[in-house]
């Protein structure tokens, strides 16, 4: 879990990706020599905070988003929302501005007319556009990982460890997904003019639900927000079944991820949301079981040598 603890204390709230993005591609640069082929990286000018590696005759295109969810700082220390953190009073917050490395506290302000601020405690006022992301924290036991941020650094995590075996595919570290989406439409039309990619799998983390619990393999999501084509779905399903996959169906009504904004595209991308499901969502607490993660990288593994 050395990498995965490392990606978590990255700082990269969504728009400022890039020292995500330099870490990913410093790691790919280090490790590729090792894996059995060695990818085009493309990057740079077009991209913004992008990455992409592709490897070999791609049919398929691995999407992990790279930044996270947090708060920026406005005026007299309120904080703004990046993205849907949930609101827990107290919860440690780090960055830093001008003056220097900042970790504080999120606070709770009742307002007379019942408006609630959200503030930061702090001993002075914050550079203005400051982004404060939860303190890392980093836990582990027998069958559970717990920390901020497994949305998304364990997609990421897993997009690497396929990295490793990939033959033919690509891998597509994306920004903004948290806070509306940005990167993916313009990368779709890439992978679709120079390589002819119509195929996409979302490696991301859900939710634990009634319907969706911890321990009982990746779950392979039916519809969100958006709805993937069914013929896609299904071919998924049959290669999920003969490799002796653990997965679970996720149905929900809400929540939505870059394979929405694939589809709200132009582009005629098939796509899949598939990721283990996590409590505590969106918390400084976010709690993933092993073994759903190990079904997570058996399944992309899989998928990118069958689809």
């Amino acid at each position: 879990m050395k990498l995965l603890k490392e990606l978590i204390e990255i700082r990269s709230a969504s728009g400022d990706e890039g020292p995500i993005k330099e870490f990913i591609l410093n790691h790919v640069l280090s490790e590729m020599k090792h894996w059995k082929v060695q990818p085009q990286i493309i990057h740079g000018k077009g991209f913004q905070d992008s990455l992409i590696l592709v490897f070999g005759k791609p049919k398929t295109a691995i999407f992990a988003h790279i930044d996270s969810i947090g708060y920026t700082v406005g005026y007299e220390n309120e904080l703004i929302r990046i993205g849907g953190p949930r609101i827990i009073e107290g919860t440690e917050l780090v960055g830093s501005d001008s003056k220097g490395e900042i970790e504080t506290e999120l606070m709770l302000i009742e307002h007379e007319d019942d408006a609630t601020a959200l503030k930061c405690l702090y001993d002075r006022e914050i550079d203005r556009g400051t982004n404060l992301t939860y303190k890392p924290n980093f836990r582990e036991d027998d069958k559970f990982i717990q920390s901020p941020y497994l949305d998304n650094r364990l997609g990421v995590w897993v997009a690497l460890e396929v990295a490793k075996t990939l033959k033919n595919g690509a891998i597509v570290f994306s920004t903004y997904e948290e806070h509306g989406g940005g990167s993916v439409g313009f990368i779709g039309r890439y992978l679709y003019d120079h390589y002819k990619i119509q195929q996409a799998l979302i490696s991301d983390i859900t939710w634990v639900t009634d319907g969706v619990q911890h321990g009982k393999g990746v779950a392979i999501s039916m519809r969100d927000q958006g709805i993937p084509r069914r013929s896609y779905l299904n071919r998924i399903l049959a290669i999920a079944k003969t490799a002796a996959i653990h997965f679970q169906l996720e149905v929900e009504s809400a929540g939505g991820s870059d394979g929405t904004a694939l589809q709200k595209s132009d582009l005629p991308f098939d796509w899949c949301f598939i990721g283990a499901p996590e409590d505590h969502v969106h918390t400084p607490d976010e709690k993933v079981h092993k073994f759903d993660l190990a079904e997570m990288v058996k399944i992309y593994q899989v998928l990118m040598e069958k689809l």
